[in-house]
This record gives C-alpha cells, structure tokens and sequence, in this order.
C-alpha cells in the first residue's frame, strides 16, 4: 500500500543537498510528486517541501534519512500527507473569521480540523456547538495566568498543531508565546507594518489611507512584529467611513487569514527569521 509524505527541511546551504534527498528517496522507491526549495543568499539558509509517494513505512523513511540530516544540519521532519493537523481558535467578540473557518472546514477547502474553540467572549458559542465543536469559555475577568494554564492543559488534551487567532483580542504573555513558538498564527487588521495596536481602522481613517489591508502573522513576544504570512488589501474612497473600513476589512481578515491557515495546513510556511518562506 501506497504512503504519501511531505518532507520539510531547513539548513544552511551547500551544494548537494538536493541530490543527496532525492537519493535516498528513490533509493527507497519513492516518487517525489512535488518539490519547491529556495536559497536565501542573505542568511545562507537553504528551504525545502518535497511531496512524494511509496510503499515504505513513516519509521523506516525517517531511518533513512537521520543520517542525511545530521549531515548536512538539517531540520528535517516527515509529515503525513492524508494525517489532518489539529487547530484551536481563539477570539473574542467578533465572529466572523470564526464562520469563515467553520465553513471551510465542513467544505473540506482548508485541510485541517477544528479540534476546540475557545473564547472571552459568549459571541462564537452557538456557531461552534451548531457546528458540533468543543467550546471552551475563558471568561473576561479571569487572570491571564489562569486562563493561559487552562489554554496550555487543552493544548495538550486535544493534541494542538496550530493555534489560530481569530481577532482574539487579548495579549498573550511571552511564557505562552515561548511555549508555543511557530504555532500560533493572529491575523491582524491592518496591511502591516502600518498602524500596529489598537484601533487600526480609525488610525487608517485619520491618515487618509487609499488601501487597508488584513496581515495573517505568526506570534511573537513582540506586539503584531511577527513573521507575515499573508496579506489582503482592499482600495479605499474618500468618503469611506471608520465603520465602512471595518466592513471592508472584515471579508478581508477571514480570507486572508484562512489562506495562512491553508498554507499551513499544507506545510507550506518556514519562518526564516523575521520573515517567511512560503512555497505555495
């Protein structure tokens, strides 16, 4: 019976690489179905998503290819291909990235499950129990502390692979972030590095802007800094007001948070310092 992987891998970059993966593949009769790779000649680093197909086994695969990534310093892992990623969502009052998300999932367009929803807020409750999904309330005036033990205890229950946030609205604290580092993706509501923080459409309003954008990011302990994963933008009139941005925005927050989600349940995204690879 046929196997499909995906096999990522990241390292610094010298010749043979290629060569030396594709190898070991057919030589374990593999047929490689999909490959990208990319050399960054700014940080020597060499990226890498190969897809392919055969008969061995997830361990024996993985056998074969430890010595080739002690090697060549490889961060190497074999994923999957038909194995759904698990993924939370966080958010707080605003629901609509959170029924984008359901739909796509129940459409079978983004390839991944919706292991648990958690919220501050009540708003999302009936959209997942209609759903027939775990909804998790965090409360609004718990601890942070309490509420992110809560979260890390789910995490862990429900074996997470990706935790979305769906305009979650609350700080994470760089202990979780730590914790969870390159998988927790916030889609932020504005075309990024432009008007980081709070309020973003009123500060695009105040400015005059003739775009705004949504920016799906991965987290980190800096505020809306980190890696961008995708972007949406839409063109703004004169005679826009804050809530027509906002009702702009809002249909590009969840498409374009959904295509980061997507990328990633493909294993299409390597951070790459400050920045992304996406092989899409």
């Amino acid at each position: 019976m046929s196997s499909r992987f995906i096999i990522t891998l990241s390292c610094p970059d010298r010749p043979g690489i290629v060569a030396a993966l594709s190898h070991v593949l057919a030589e374990n009769g593999f047929n490689i179905t999909e490959s990208q790779q990319y050399s960054d000649l700014e940080s020597g680093q060499f990226f890498m998503r190969v897809a392919c197909e055969g008969a061995a086994a997830k361990d024996r695969l993985s056998a074969e290819l430890n010595p080739l990534a002690a090697g060549f310093d490889m961060h190497l892992a074999i994923h999957e291909a038909d194995k759904k990623q698990r993924m939370l969502i966080l958010l707080s009052k605003f629901d609509h990235c959170l029924i984008d998300l359901i739909y796509r999932q129940q459409s079978g367009s983004i390839n991944m499950d919706i292991a648990a929803i958690a919220s501050n807020h009540e708003t999302g409750r009936h959209w997942a129990e209609g759903a027939g999904l775990a909804y998790h309330g965090l409360g609004q005036k718990q601890d942070k502390a309490d509420n992110e033990a809560r979260l890390n205890a789910l995490i862990d229950e429900a074996q997470i692979d990706l935790i979305v946030l769906a305009r979650y609205m609350q700080i994470l604290t760089p202990q979780f972030v730590a914790r969870h580092e390159g998988r927790i993706i916030n889609i932020h509501h504005s075309f990024l590095p432009s008007f980081k923080g709070a309020e973003p459409y009123s500060q695009a309003h105040k400015r005059g802007v003739k775009i705004i954008g949504a920016t799906a990011h991965f987290v980190t302990a800096e505020l809306d800094e980190g890696p961008i994963i995708a972007q949406g933008t839409e063109p703004v009139r004169h005679d826009m007001s804050v809530a027509d941005l906002v009702d702009v925005g809002r249909d590009t927050e969840r498409r374009t948070l959904a295509g980061a989600v997507s990328l990633y349940a493909e294993r299409r995204v390597f951070i790459n310092g400050t920045k992304t690879v996406i092989f899409d």
